[in-house]
């Protein structure tokens, strides 16, 4: 009887024990198929989440966010492994799948909505996330001597987006292609970096 106990124990604790070990980070990047879509596969990303912050009201809907005057950004939450990748790693993905000249949003995908941004949580965070964005500002060859466009700021209310849009590019791959190759997404991440920098 007390084995069995101990086994239901470790049975019920067993996830809560390993969301335990589960770090987040919160971008924005543009349209959420695709940021979702470079940290989907990365080896030590156990999930990702799609949604919205900032903004003023809650829970928003796509058709509230889409149209720019909510104040929401389209983010992505990624929850990691520490002891497999670290944060400073998925800040390298997350400029490799950005345009960082660009203020005004990301590729076809314009307005506030879609703009750039690093949300922090901690110091360390907050550390890394200006860490990197003077080394990418210091290639100033690729940067043609400007500053990067996402700003960094502290981590607020984050809303799941709807079911639909999460994991998009697995649900309608050949939509999802299609959307990406009409944005110009890729050609313009590869003048920019020059090959993918993801798990995918």
């Amino acid at each position: 009887m007390r084995i069995l106990l101990v086994l239901i124990v470790l049975l019920l604790s067993g996830p809560a024990l390993a969301a335990d070990r589960l770090a987040h980070a919160m971008f924005a990047g543009g349209n959420f198929w695709s940021l979702q879509y470079a940290f989907a596969h990365v080896r030590g990303v156990d999930h990702t989440i799609a949604g919205y912050t900032g903004g003023i009201i809650a829970n928003p809907s796509y058709t509230q966010v889409a149209k720019g005057d909510t104040g929401h950004r389209l983010a992505v939450m990624v929850f990691y492994d520490p002891r497999i990748i670290t944060y400073e790693q998925l800040l390298v993905i997350y400029w490799h799948n950005i345009d960082p000249l660009d203020a005004k949003g990301q590729f076809c995908d314009r307005g506030p909505q879609y703009t750039t941004a690093i949300y922090y949580e901690t110091d360390a965070q907050r550390y890394a996330a200006f860490q990197s964005k003077s080394l990418v500002e210091a290639d100033s060859a690729r940067m043609n001597d400007q500053r990067a466009a996402p700003v960094i700021m502290p981590a607020g209310a984050f809303y799941p987006a709807e079911g639909h849009h999460q994991g998009y590019f697995d649900k309608n791959p050949l939509r999802f292609k299609f959307y990406r190759n009409r944005c110009g997404r890729d050609q313009r991440l590869f003048d920019i970096w020059g090959k993918a920098h993801d798990g995918n």
